[in-house]
């Protein structure tokens, strides 16, 4: 008699290869919106290359606008887990609740945001350089394109739900969604951690047209099954990841 496998862990914990060249390349041919995705993220590739718009300016916008939506998940977060660790602080008034709140907000936000704060390394000179301080210090309209940003990631963040998603559902929507943001900051720290700094806004186009078009094969790619990424518990050692 066959002895029974031996059971070694998830197996939604396995990166999945990516098809190959071809097969994306004829989805991309049969899919209207897949192009209208790419030809909107090419738009600053044409305003550099094409009618001297600042790049880097474009490489503070992708580095802003992935930092701002990580940040309004993780405040759009906060109230549920306040709410959760309330029988700790019975009686809590509502200042200090919202103390707790932004003082915990601000913490996530350093802690999960860590590969937004390292790519100012690399890309030092490009967004923390005077060109840019000096566009955005003499345009308010810069300002307000910003601001406006972040306020709609913040209200999408805040009206997805998140709060009364159940366990499983919460872990795997905040997963999908932290997860490609943060592939986002890594790609573009080695993209300029090589060299490749002076080509990032268009390698940048392509790699959010990607990540917009396939997600689940970004997510696969790095982190294994993308429709059960609830199922790592790192408190858990029955759920350990063991990649093959």
């Amino acid at each position: 008699m066959a002895k029974p496998r031996e059971k070694t862990g998830s197996t939604a914990l396995r990166q999945i290869r990516p098809p190959p060249l071809s097969q994306h390349l004829r989805e991309l041919a049969s899919r209207r919106d897949a192009w209208l995705v790419l030809a909107r993220n090419l738009i600053p590739v044409v305003g550099i290359y094409g009618f001297g718009w600042s790049a880097a300016l474009a490489v503070f916008n992708y580095w802003f606008d992935g930092l701002t939506a990580l940040a309004a998940i993780v405040a759009a977060l906060i109230p549920r887990a306040l709410r959760e660790t309330q029988a700790k602080s019975v009686g809590a008034a509502w200042p200090m609740n919202l103390v707790r709140g932004v003082v915990t907000w601000i913490f996530l936000v350093g802690i999960v945001g860590l590969p937004y704060w390292i790519v100012l390394i690399p890309l030092h000179d490009l967004l923390l350089g005077n060109e840019l301080r000096r566009q955005l210090a003499h345009s308010p309209a810069l300002w307000l394109t910003f601001g406006s940003l972040a306020a709609g990631h913040f209200w999408k963040a805040f009206h997805l739900g998140y709060d009364a998603l159940p366990d499983n559902q919460l872990k795997q929507r905040v997963r999908w969604d932290v997860y490609l943001l943060v592939l986002r900051a890594l790609a573009m720290f080695m993209m300029a951690a090589h060299g490749l700094a002076f080509i990032l806004v268009p390698l940048m186009a392509l790699l959010l047209s990607y990540f917009e078009i396939w997600p689940e094969r970004a997510l696969g790619a790095v982190f294994g099954d993308p429709s059960r990424l609830y199922e790592y518990d790192p408190d858990d050692p029955t759920s350990s990841r063991r990649r093959r």
